[in-house]
């Protein structure tokens, strides 16, 4: 009876150092197939990511000289298992330069997946913060900032939040509305011509030096002439931001920011 006392508890030991054994085996071998299809899917969005997104928003999704940070992306925070991020990728968003993409449904899923563990391990950081966020540029008082827009910033002479401003806070946030504002590069200057023998010709400016002023009509033909032979006027409306510097005051960019971040 003994015997067979001593030789239950070998076998028993025995079984609990197999399922200990195969336990450890599964750990080290990482048998988790649902985290290893979702690493699987996040590899392959990297990859995707990095081929055709990376030169925009920068290779981690942080940001890059042209496209936002999609790690702190409202877009990306909104999405639900593609939900908002599909749509956007597959129609581009023309207006900011961003191309549509013919995404398969697994590169589509693959992508979502990137992202999502982009911002999950962005959020999981402290501090180290690399962007500005909008609320960052909202300190001023918006009611001042529409006073300087109407009064003595002049921007009313140019500009209209019904007109041209109409939505753009929906367009552009944070840093990339404060650099339109300060120095909108994309401003192009007017030249208009007035040739020797009285016509005018006007249009985009094209070329400018102490010699030559060259212009695009609006049916995009281009038009030179000598200085010397013509009479001419340029408005450049990049010129009057810059002009702004040396007269703008702390309040007035804080106050200018917030009240153009109320034409959503």
């Amino acid at each position: 009876m003994l015997y067979n006392k001593v030789r239950k508890r070998h076998i028993l030991a025995s079984e609990i150092a197999a399922v200990a054994a195969l336990l450890a085996c599964a750990s080290l071998l990482g048998q988790n197939p649902a985290a290893q299809n979702q690493a699987t899917l996040v590899d392959s969005g990297q990859s995707l990511f990095q081929r055709d997104c990376a030169f925009c928003h920068g290779r981690d999704a942080a940001g890059g000289e042209t496209g936002p940070d999609l790690t702190r992306s409202k877009l990306v925070g909104d999405d639900t298992e593609g939900s908002a991020i599909a749509p956007v990728v597959r129609s581009g968003r023309a207006g900011q330069g961003m191309p549509s993409f013919n995404f398969s449904i697994e590169e589509m899923s693959s992508l979502v997946a990137f992202l999502h563990s982009r911002k999950t391990k962005v959020e999981a950081q402290v501090g180290g913060r690399r962007d500005v966020d909008a609320a960052d540029l909202q300190t001023g008082d918006a009611e001042a900032g529409k006073r300087y827009f109407n009064g003595s910033g002049t921007c009313s002479s140019c500009h209209s939040p019904t007109g041209d401003l109409a939505g753009i806070a929906s367009r552009f946030r944070g840093l990339q509305l404060e650099q339109r504002m300060l120095y909108p590069e994309d401003a192009r200057s007017k030249l208009t011509v007035k040739l020797p023998g009285g016509q005018t010709v006007a249009g985009t400016l094209a070329y400018q030096d102490e010699f030559t002023v060259a212009l695009r009509d609006t049916g995009g033909q281009y038009h030179s002439w000598s200085t010397d032979d013509v009479k001419f006027t340029i408005d450049a409306p990049a010129e009057a931001h810059v002009d702004l510097f040396g007269k703008y005051t702390d309040a007035d960019i804080h106050n200018l920011m917030a009240y153009l971040q109320t034409l959503r």
